[in-house]
């Protein structure tokens, strides 16, 4: 049932009828006086039409004149006389300023004698911006008050309570009185939502749009009804989605108090950024001694830009400072800034263990909105600083096995309409066990997109082959230094300054396919040259039984151009099976042929010398350049690949019709690529390149590669002109290099799959929020130092294992012999809850060559629902730990947690 009542007095009626019938008696009377034919008018003009002769205290709330504004002509034609009329409208004092919309899903009462309304049964009343709903309603028009009260069962337990929304505030309880002319009501039993927190009070008093007061409140993050935890106060302000401000304070767990007090209360509701201290934790270290961690500031300075300074410091004497600053600016661009500087002290002084060291950092990440400014584009990803930085960052297990930093500044542009491409960087990286760090700078790259000089603009019909004849243009400059930290020194600086640069112009032409369009046929011409700025001669050293280097610097080139006309395919082959779920099997061949000849362009810049006694070797004059030149010798023969995939069709006995046919891939892609030399005088048969590509059941993923010299060696292991199937003994040839990597993940299906898709999309938001952009990399390291704090306990159980094993040859110093190095381990992760609110998870890594545990994690969880407990134990590896954590899950309370850390170290 649904009603629309205004509330309106009889003489307000009346009023109006009498309004009416004025204006259309005064309207006839005063057309021949004033030059503006309307009574309602506001404005009465003279003459010079410049003044107004009614004041605004003469119109009445609903806009008519109090005042006659018949006018008399005087002895001056352009001057009017006013004379004052009696009458006048007046307003019911209980009429409100919009009208008032009710409706109930049982039966509505109006009262006409006590002016009230009755609403029974989910009803819903709108007012402006107010919207209440409640089981049960009561309109007072003549004190403009609403009583809405909730309903009980009839055992006296609440079954539906009332809902108050104005704005932004809104609240439920099971008593509401509240005044719609002075918007001051009064509430019993009140829960309110304010960001992450749930307000309760016992008695609230809303005395305007956004501020209430509250006696015997609790405060929390648990959403229940019964909180398991709250802050208890006996009274409180707040203001909606500000702050809410509290008299002393204690804590409660499940009703019960926690015998420590607060004095007062200040908790920010407003969501956004706010400038405040960042409390710190409590840390023990084997090394370090105790310490607290994290102790800083945030300070919001404008808008766009915000800073955190905090540090950590230790009983024995080291600390640490951080400041990172972030920035963004919607749509434009984004970044964050650290700078980190430690002062490492292991143990006291006197202590054979004792080390002090001072190490820096810097980071710094910038990303621009590719829409701001089309074509051109900045973008910065900063990560260097001193080699033992990470070795010596405490509690940091995988901070401090990050043994390669890199860093790249780059600004590019691309001319919208045209075909030019520039870019300039500057590139850094590192290596914190060789201590070796390399700086370019800067590091040029022009391009010429493919052009078509025969193409004409408006072309009709086939075009000629003429016309599909492209050329292009690629080039690059490089500056590089080196050095290693430990002896870092200016003259050294400019001693391994190097330069270069590379160009490259490639041609290609694009003819028409041949047998009936089954087979591609690409022509091309290339042709590139480098700029070197040293060249090096290396010599045997017969008194030190070494290789001697000289290095002669100058401005030398190298020339190289390649002519090839390649020839690609496709071979498609099926089997069908019959009364099979296999429904077919397809075989896609993939070949390729390639005719290419290089002259020897490079011949001058090879040399031959002893490495050994009795032993030569050719060597280039530009190895170890930025750019080392190209290969020596004619090249005139032809390369050959061959790529495979196999896919299946098989039917589902889930589905029918077409939707029971799945196409699965059995191998994504195998084959082998070689190639035969005719001009080379000798080792005519290039290496033979293998590669699997393959994930089984969509479960395992499988990655293989290895080379096949198809030559025999000598006792040196270099190779001799003899194929590896010559002997007496049939082998293709022997590996020199392979990898085989394999990873798979099981894991049990989401008891909750909306929950589950809901949580994946917070996380991808997070990680992609502008404003979050610094936060972003502690968060991901946090995650790596903390797994257990983000357990997902809607994944029952889930297992990733990975297992990796490689070799190659690897030439000796000694520039004779080759030796075969391998490597081979396996990583493995995994969680399963032990209980519905308990959960164990694992990670670590193994070491076949050293037959060890490298890394090894460990954790219990526990589901507290709005708190969480976690154990986290690393038993074994370099460095060691133990934590215990108990926090709640809201972030707004992070720092209100217990947590006790011990780390330890073995060297």
């Amino acid at each position: 049932m649904k009603q629309l009542y205004k509330f309106k007095s009889k003489i307000f009626f009346y009023g109006i009828i009498t309004a009416v019938i004025f204006c259309t008696i005064t309207w006839k009377t005063t057309a021949y006086a004033s030059p503006v034919n309307d009574f309602y008018s506001p404005l009465t003009m003279t003459a010079d039409t410049t003044k107004p002769l009614l004041k605004k205290d003469t119109v009445n709330s609903i806009g008519i004149p109090l005042t006659d504004t018949t006018k008399k002509p005087s002895t001056d034609s352009t001057i009017f006389t006013e004379k004052v009329d009696s009458f006048s409208l007046k307003i019911s004092k209980d009429t409100l300023e919009a009208p008032l919309k009710y409706e109930a899903q049982d039966s509505a009462v109006i009262l006409v004698a006590q002016k009230k309304v009755l609403l029974y049964g989910k009803t819903k009343t709108q007012y402006q911006d107010i919207t209440l709903t409640a089981p049960q309603v009561e309109v007072d028009q003549a004190t403009q008050i609403v009583t809405a009260v909730n309903a009980k069962d009839s055992s006296g337990a609440v079954i539906e309570t009332a809902h108050f929304k104005s704005g932004e505030s809104e609240f439920t309880s099971d008593t509401i009185r509240y005044n719609f002319k002075s918007q001051v009501g009064l509430t019993k039993n009140t829960y309110s939502q304010q960001g992450e927190f749930l307000v309760i009070g016992e008695v609230a008093k809303k005395v305007n749009e956004n501020t209430t007061f509250i006696k015997r409140a609790r405060f929390t993050t648990c959403l229940l009804d019964e909180p398991h935890f709250d802050f208890v106060t006996p009274k409180m302000k707040v203001i909606n989605q500000k702050l809410a401000v509290s008299g002393p304070a204690h804590l409660e767990f499940e009703g019960v108090p926690v015998p420590i007090y607060l004095p007062f209360g200040f908790y920010p509701l407003s969501q956004g950024r706010h400038s405040g201290l960042m409390p710190p934790r409590f840390a023990s270290n084997e090394q370090f001694g105790l310490g607290l961690e994290g102790l800083g500031y945030y300070k919001v300075l404008s808008e766009y830009w915000d800073v955190k300074v905090y540090g950590n410091i230790y009983s024995y004497g080291g600390w640490s400072i951080n400041a990172n600053p972030t920035y963004r600016k919607r749509y434009r661009y984004s970044g964050a800034f650290n700078f980190s500087m430690q002062n490492t002290r292991f143990n006291f002084r006197g202590d054979p263990d004792f080390l002090k060291n001072r190490t820096f950092q810097v980071n710094w990440n910038h990303t621009v909105d590719g829409k701001s400014r089309p074509g051109t584009n900045f973008s910065a990803s900063v990560n260097a600083g001193s080699t033992r930085f990470n070795q010596l960052t405490p509690n940091n297990v995988q901070l401090n096995f990050q043994n390669q930093l890199g860093s790249s500044i780059t600004y590019s542009k691309n001319w919208i309409g045209k075909p030019y491409n520039l870019s300039l960087s500057a590139n850094h990286n590192q290596n914190n066990v060789t201590r070796l760090i390399n700086l370019s700078l800067p590091d040029v790259g022009f391009s010429v997109s493919t052009q078509y000089p025969f193409q004409r603009k408006d072309d009709v019909g086939t075009p000629k082959w003429y016309q599909k004849l492209g050329i292009g243009y690629n080039g690059n400059f490089r500056n590089q230094v080196s050095f290693y930290d430990t002896a870092f020194k200016l003259k050294n600086l400019i001693d391994t300054l190097q330069w270069g640069a590379q160009h490259n112009i490639p041609i290609t032409l694009a003819l028409p396919p041949i047998l009936n369009g089954a087979v591609i046929v690409s022509p091309s011409f290339s042709y590139s040259q480098v700029w070197i700025a040293q060249k090096f001669r290396r010599k045997w050293n017969t008194a030190t039984q070494k290789v001697d280097t000289t290095i002669t610097k100058g401005f030398f080139t190298d020339h190289q151009a390649t002519f090839a006309l390649s020839f690609n395919t496709a071979i498609f082959g099926t089997y069908q099976f019959k009364k099979s779920r296999i429904v077919a099997i397809r075989h896609v061949i993939r070949p390729s042929l390639s005719l290419n000849y290089k002259p020897d362009l490079s011949k001058s810049h090879f040399y031959t010398d002893t490495v050994a006694t009795g032993i030569t070797q050719r060597f280039s004059e530009f190895e170890g350049a930025l750019y080392s030149g190209y290969g020596e010798g004619r090249t005139g023969g032809i390369g050959f690949q061959v790529d495979n995939n196999l896919e299946m069709k098989w039917r589902s006995k889930k589905d029918t019709g077409e939707n029971a046919i799945k196409k699965i891939k059995l191998i994504d892609g195998y084959g082998f690529s070689t190639g035969y030399n005719f001009l080379r005088d000798s080792l005519k048969l290039d290496i033979i390149s293998l590669y699997l590509r393959a994930t089984l059941l969509d479960k395992l993923q499988i990655t293989a590669q290895s080379s096949l010299d198809p030559y025999q060696t000598d006792q040196y292991g270099r190779d001799i002109n003899k194929y590896a199937w010559e002997g007496g003994k049939f082998k293709l040839g022997r590996l020199t290099f392979g990898s085989i990597s394999m990873n798979t993940t099981f894991k049990s299906k989401p008891k909750d799959p909306k929950k589950d898709e809901l949580r994946k999309k917070e996380i991808e938001n997070r990680l992609n929020d502008p404003n979050l952009i610094g936060d972003q990399q502690r968060l991901l390291d946090y995650m790596q130092q903390n797994p257990g704090d983000f357990v997902d306990f809607n994944i029952p159980w889930q297992v990733s294992i990975g297992y990796s094993i490689s070799f190659t040859n690897r030439l000796q110093p000694d520039l004779i012999t080759y030796k075969k190095d391998f490597t081979s381990g396996l990583n493995f992760n995994g969680s399963f809850n032990l209980t519905p609110k308990w959960n164990f998870s694992t990670n670590g890594n193994y070491d076949f060559d050293t037959k060890k545990v490298q890394t090894f994690q460990m954790s219990i969880n526990r589901e507290m629902h709005c708190w969480q407990l976690s154990i986290n134990v690393t038993p074994v590896g370099l460095y060691r730990s133990f934590s215990f954590t108990i926090s709640p899950k809201s972030s707004v309370l992070q720092d209100l947690k217990i947590n006790r850390s011990r780390f330890f170290t073995n060297f």
